[in-house]
């Protein structure tokens, strides 16, 4: 089959410090993250009317349709996996990091690949455990569309990206967090 191009949303999430809780409790590390993918984060995606690209061991890749589904997915799971991880030992607690991404994509054999897809790895990256990161071509079609506060953390050099990138995150306290929509002007850059 021939690759094709298309614009897309794309999500990447990761597990952070997946290693140190399979060293500590490698079966039931592994048991919580099916339990977590399987109750919550795959529901929320098809719900939101993604599909899951690949799972990567500790996190996946999934691709959307619509930017603004994606980022409310990503919403969705942070919050929820606030609330599941309520009581838990933080030395216990499985805890994603989320980068979401609109950008152009090539698709081949089921696979996605392209610079759309390696800045939403990169964005997830730095996103903060708890936490979500999404480009400003991410921002720009979510503005105002999706429950969350977005701060501007500006410019961001990200691994092997050539240029920076202007960066959103969405703060991590979900549970103490308003929902309310983005501020029409930009919040100021977390310090």
């Amino acid at each position: 089959m021939a690759a094709t191009r298309r614009l897309a949303a794309i999500l990447a999430a990761d597990v952070v410090g997946y290693s140190r809780l399979m060293g500590a409790d490698e079966e039931g590390t592994h048991e919580r993250l099916k339990a977590h993918l399987a109750q919550l984060v795959e529901p929320k995606i098809e719900e939101h009317r993604g599909r899951i690209v690949k799972n990567t061991g500790d996190g996946l890749l999934a691709e959307f349709a619509s930017v603004i589904e994606a980022v409310a997915c990503a919403v969705a799971v942070q919050r929820e996996m606030a609330e599941r991880n309520a009581g838990i030992a933080d030395e216990r607690r499985i805890t994603f990091r989320i980068g979401v991404n609109l950008g152009d994509i090539i698709v081949e054999d089921g696979d996605i690949h392209g610079d759309g897809v390696n800045i939403a790895a990169r964005l997830e990256g730095i996103a903060e455990p708890g936490g979500i990161c999404i480009s400003e071509d991410a921002f720009r079609q979510v503005r105002g569309k999706v429950d969350a506060e977005f701060v501007d953390i500006g410019e961001q050099t990200l691994k092997n990206i050539a240029r920076p990138l202007r960066v959103y995150r969405i703060p991590t306290a979900f549970e103490a967090q308003p929902r309310t929509s983005c501020p029409a002007g930009r919040a100021p850059p977390r310090s």
